[in-house]
């Protein structure tokens, strides 16, 4: 199976459904090694920090949100924020990912004021707010999304995350998050973060409703624009974890059809598809054959654990992530794996790679 040309959809969708997995995973390692031939394996040392609990999107796949008169409705007071902050310096940390919900409280001056609050007060970078957030702001604020991202640059946003994407499909987001951003929207908000010199993470969360048509349409858009900015400086599958969400908690009435040729009305209560580690391991090597034109893939250990992050380092990711200190969005679904920059190392080593920590940009900072 060669790769010596790039793919096109319909081959994509003949791997991720004929496709030898074994054999798909040698492919993508193969790649793998001719983009990283040195045997590294980088991650990163931050923690994740959610300014806020409250959301109005109310996505049915979250655990996460509350309402603003719930009282487990919560915004981070400034110092427990920079206490989170300290600690993570503390432990070595390059950088925070601070991601909430869509606050209707809180406007443009919130979210600046929180920045040059940090960076007036620490050398780290700030990785934060998914395009929904963004989008959000932009619009509360009546601004345009290029003023708003140069405003935020100014008050020291660094980069971006790629929340928020989950399946790049109006089918599937209709059913899933209704009230959050469309596709077009959140490659809008990317389109101009890298316009203005802002680099991001592009993300997919399969698993839930989509059909093999929609992650191949997502991995299109991604590598679409990829080819436009150049913007995207990793790319993150992970697998939706149903647990104490709404979606998982409605009896299923109806499968829902899993094809954007052909649409069924979107149903209220479709079938899960409840990904399986085959099922990860699948899409993370179609994704390194796919988007030939992002550099890193990344394992996700948050939803698969170290056993099956160790696997994925032979079908095609090259990055183990971060440490995340703290994580809070994928532990509310019940899922909660802990480790420890020493846990990491150890789990890269025993996959026969070097490890190495690097920051936000692929920098290399230290080797072990």
């Amino acid at each position: 199976m060669g790769v010596e040309m790039r793919i096109d959809k319909k081959t994509a969708l003949n791997l991720l459904r004929n496709s030898d997995l074994l054999e798909l995973g040698k492919t993508a390692d193969g790649i793998r090694k001719d983009l990283h031939p040195d045997g590294i394996v980088t991650f990163i040392v931050d923690r994740n920090i959610n300014y806020t609990n409250v959301c109005i999107n109310k996505c049915r796949f979250c655990a996460f949100y509350r309402d603003p008169d719930s009282p487990e409705a919560y915004i981070l007071k400034e110092e427990q924020l920079f206490e989170k902050i300290r600690e993570t310096i503390h432990q070595g940390g390059t950088q925070i990912l601070i991601q909430g919900g869509l606050h209707p409280a809180l406007d443009l001056s919130f979210y600046t004021e929180m920045l040059k609050s940090i960076k007036k007060r620490f050398d780290i970078n700030v990785h934060g707010f998914s395009p929904p957030e963004i989008s959000y702001i932009a619009g509360k604020s009546g601004l345009t999304l290029r003023e708003t991202l140069l405003i935020l640059k100014d008050a020291g946003l660094g980069s971006i995350p790629g929340g928020g994407a989950e399946i790049l499909s109006d089918r599937v987001r209709a059913v899933l998050s209704p009230k959050k951003i469309r596709s077009s929207e959140w490659l809008e908000v990317m389109e101009e973060a890298h316009g203005v010199g802002i680099k991001s993470t592009a993300t997919m969360m399969f698993g839930s409703i989509e059909g093999e048509e929609d992650i191949v349409e997502h991995l299109d858009a991604i590598r679409t624009l990829q080819d436009r900015t150049g913007g995207f400086t990793a790319f993150i599958p992970w697998s939706f974890q149903p647990g104490n969400t709404e979606i998982a908690k409605q009896e299923p009435e109806v499968r829902s059809q899993k094809s954007d040729k052909n649409p069924q009305p979107a149903t209220r209560n479709p079938q899960l598809i409840t990904a399986t580690a085959v099922d990860y391991l699948r899409i993370l090597s179609l994704s390194r054959l796919y988007l030939d034109n992002i550099r890193n893939i990344q394992a996700s250990w948050v939803t698969q654990g170290l056993k099956m992050a160790q696997a994925a380092l032979r079908f095609g990711a090259n990055d183990f992530g971060s440490t995340m200190i703290e994580e809070n969005v994928v532990k509310a679904a019940g899922v909660s794996y802990r480790v420890t920059r020493e846990d990491i190392i150890n789990s890269i080593r025993q996959t026969g790679f070097r490890p190495a920590q690097r920051d936000t940009h692929y920098n290399i900072i230290k080797y072990f």
